[in-house]
């Protein structure tokens, strides 16, 4: 399972890093080409992780509803107290993955849709301007 969350950290990280590039100034030459390299070839591929993040949401819950619980009221030995705040911060930290993997993919996806119309009404106006 492990392997599974790595591979989420780097396609998060690959959405984050192309967001960067599509949205950074000065980059008009490399937006006009990663834009139409994304739409065309990345974002149906990326639309995998929507599922995998839902089966890993399904797994965190999971693993909360049948682990044994270490309360204040039950008799716990340091050694499972710490066991269960380490589960705990795991899969803490990995729901904010899950939730960072999909906003980068939402946000990528918009961003480029904004930005291949950007483009086509840049087109237009072009077209326009030689008309007259």
């Amino acid at each position: 399972m492990g392997l599974v969350w790595v591979m989420l950290g780097y396609v998060a990280a690959t959405e984050a890093v192309m967001l960067l590039l599509l949205t950074a100034p000065g980059l008009g030459f490399l937006r006009r080409g990663l834009s139409s390299v994304v739409a065309g070839d990345l974002l149906k591929p990326l639309l995998s992780v929507v599922p995998l993040c839902l089966f890993l949401l399904l797994h965190i819950y999971w693993k909360y509803e049948t682990s044994p619980s270490c309360e204040p009221e039950l008799e716990c030995s340091p050694t499972e107290h710490l066991l269960h705040q380490q589960s705990v911060l795991k899969s803490q930290r990995n729901a904010l993955l899950i939730g960072a993997a999909l906003a980068f993919y939402w946000l990528l996806y918009s961003v480029v849709h904004m930005v291949i119309k950007i483009e086509q009404l840049n087109q237009r106006l072009a077209r326009l301007k030689n008309l007259d």
